[in-house]
């Protein structure tokens, strides 16, 4: 029903978690991917283990760095020729949990999870809008709604719902689509859930007991088919739509 062969896709927070697990799916695919992330020793590991190694690119750079991100994103246009979709899986709480949390630990969060994603759309949207055509792809959270993370995070990635809605609103008419996934906890190598697994199971059990009708944890390839889906050509009626993917996790609906 889609296909990603031959797709040029750039994705953020590609050095770990969802992030690699997505490289390897599409390189398998058949997609030429450019992974960014901050430390280029792993980027570099999540390359070499992609199928067609010299059809990728790794782009090591703080995404949090505004002045750096256009020289990343021109390199990134430069080896890919013209960018088909931009999956953002970049974020995250960075262990802030604080709830009176500070204006300058709340900006940290706004600055990964939501700024750096519209620094790189208004990088890279506007040759798509040339060209009627893209997919920007985004990675929120069930947070966004339920309110079960942490104040700092369940903020950020509620507006990143409220960007991801807003934008894919404005740019539907240009052939350009913006989706965002709402997924509930899953295991992807090196994610927190992955972590509290192994430093504190009884929290994961209890996460698990308590909130998952499936009675297990997601794993991250799980999520790859959604994703997929959202950076094909079959997208286009995905404009602006935020898709929970969460085993029945979450327990908000909207009425409109």
């Amino acid at each position: 029903m889609f296909s990603l062969q031959g797709k040029r896709i750039l994705i953020t927070g590609a050095s770990r978690g969802l992030g690699s697990v997505c490289a390897r799916a599409f390189a398998e695919q058949g997609a030429k991917l450019v992974l960014m992330a901050r430390s280029k020793e792993t980027l570099d590991e999540v390359r070499g283990s992609c199928r067609d190694v010299a059809n990728h690119l790794a782009v090591a750079v703080d995404l949090t760095d505004v002045a750096v991100l256009e020289n990343a994103v021109q390199e990134t246009a430069a080896f890919l020729g013209e960018i088909d979709a931009v999956l953002h899986v970049a974020g995250g709480g960075l262990g802030l949990r604080e709830p009176l949390i500070s204006s300058t630990d709340l900006l940290k969060l706004f600055s990964l999870n939501v700024a750096a994603a519209a620094e790189i759309n208004r990088l890279v949207a506007p040759a798509m809008v040339e060209r009627g055509r893209g997919n920007l792809v985004h990675v929120g959270s069930v947070a966004s709604t339920e309110a079960v993370a942490s104040v700092g995070y369940n903020t950020v990635k509620a507006g990143l719902a409220a960007y991801v809605r807003s934008l894919g609103n404005h740019l539907a008419a240009h052939g350009v689509v913006v989706t965002g996934i709402l997924p509930g906890g899953f295991y992807a190598p090196g994610n927190s859930w992955q972590r509290l697994k192994v430093n504190k199971p009884e929290v994961v059990d209890r996460f698990i007991a308590e909130r998952l009708p499936r009675g297990r944890m997601a794993d991250a390839e799980e999520l790859v088919p959604l994703i997929a889906f959202l950076c094909s050509d079959a997208a286009g009626m995905m404009g602006g739509c935020l898709v929970p993917i969460d085993a029945g996790e979450g327990k908000t609906y909207a009425v409109a």
